[in-house]
């Protein structure tokens, strides 16, 4: 018999597809500058920035802003808390299909 999950363990910051994404991305990558992560999801700036913001707000990535020369450049890394955040919700994900997968 399947056992049921409490969804609401579930962190809700993660349900966009594209905070999803930013996270997988900054996971395995130490950073990630904004005209890269925009080309890797295949989002707009504004969509992307306001999901940005969403995590910054939650203490989940570092934002860095630096000029190139005389152009500006935004880089993104994902914080201990952000990474702890993600991690347990994807353990949760793996929890739910590991214990639902017929045997």
């Amino acid at each position: 018999m399947k056992e049921n999950f409490d969804i609401n363990n579930l962190n809700k910051v993660f349900d966009s597809r594209i905070r999803l994404g930013v996270m997988s991305v900054l996971s395995v990558n130490e950073s990630i500058d904004f005209n890269a992560l925009k080309k890797l999801l295949n989002v707009t700036d504004g969509n992307l920035a306001s999901h940005i913001t969403a995590l910054e707000k939650c203490n989940y990535i570092q934002v860095k802003k630096e000029f190139i020369g005389k152009k500006p450049r935004t880089t993104y890394q994902i914080t201990d808390t952000g990474k702890d955040a993600f991690e347990q919700h994807l353990a949760f994900l793996e929890n739910i299909i590991h214990r639902n997968v017929k045997k």
